[in-house]
């Protein structure tokens, strides 16, 4: 029921912190993996990838989601060079000062409009037009898994208190809006979409802070959020890779317009 022979996965965002990992995941089901991402760090990946995994497909497409025409360009391209899609991971997420990461700008009192709606772009609308092209193609191939991630923080707020004291850490309302947003679209999608058997559901990951990039978390926010978490440890990219294949998988063949929380019992000590 978890054999993913065959399968042809796209993730955007695959060269990301968790975006590799999800395909690691599939690759290690048997999927073909076709990665969506930007610069000299998703053509590095496919290739480390290819030599690990040498029984199965990996393509990618490097191109900048904020230019729209060539975001949908490149996925229309993917429909026509693949017979089928069989699954969408909606992954990417620009965590940059952009969309109000972790700069002075990005603060409630201080954001723009155009810094607003650059969250906006990135965390709805890129989802929004992959679910357009890929969505209709699934469509009409009466098949399809579009797994959209989340947060945690699309269900509740990140707490003042948490990021309190720590002058470049903090996370901004572009980024709860954004995936609550993600929350409504799995719902009207898997509506919409169910009658041409085309599952549609989310996964909200907890923390899963990046301890290995350069940037690495300051040591009290690692140690807050770790005594917020039941299982007393921060997620590991590792603990994802299950319910991707399970909802890329016929195992979940009944599952659409869900949200599968991934936490360590997070939400439910809020």
């Amino acid at each position: 029921m978890f054999n993913l022979k065959g399968k042809n996965c796209i993730i955007t965002g695959g060269a990301g912190y968790l975006g590799r990992s999800m395909a690691e995941g599939l690759l290690q089901q048997g999927a073909n993996v076709i990665l969506f991402g930007r610069g000299q760090k998703i053509i590095d990946l496919r290739e480390e990838l290819q030599d690990k995994y040498r029984k199965c497909k990996i393509s990618y497409y490097n191109v900048d989601f904020y230019n729209t025409d060539k975001y949908k360009s490149c996925l229309e391209d993917c429909v026509k060079e693949n017979k089928t899609i069989d699954v969408l991971v909606n992954n990417s997420f620009d965590f940059s000062n952009k969309s109000g990461f972790n700069c002075e700008e990005g603060r409630l009192e201080n954001m723009t409009k155009e810094m607003f709606l650059k969250g906006m772009d990135s965390g709805i609308f890129w989802a929004f037009l992959s679910m357009q092209v890929i969505g209709f193609h699934m469509c009409k191939n009466k098949s399809g898994s579009i797994i959209n991630i989340s947060s945690v923080y699309g269900h509740v707020s990140p707490t003042y208190k948490l990021y309190e004291g720590l002058k470049d850490t903090f996370n901004p309302i572009t980024y709860s809006i954004a995936k609550s947003g993600i929350l409504a679209l799995t719902r009207y999608c898997a509506d919409n979409y169910g009658r041409f058997n085309v599952r549609v559901n989310s996964i909200s990951p907890g923390m899963y802070p990046n301890t290995t990039g350069k940037n690495k978390p300051d040591s009290r926010i690692m140690k807050r959020l770790t005594n917020k978490i039941p299982m007393v440890r921060i997620g590991q990219v590792e603990d994802l890779r299950g319910i991707i294949v399970f909802l890329s998988s016929d195992a979940s063949s009944y599952c659409s317009g869900s949200d599968f929380v991934v936490d360590g019992g997070f939400l439910c000590s809020k």
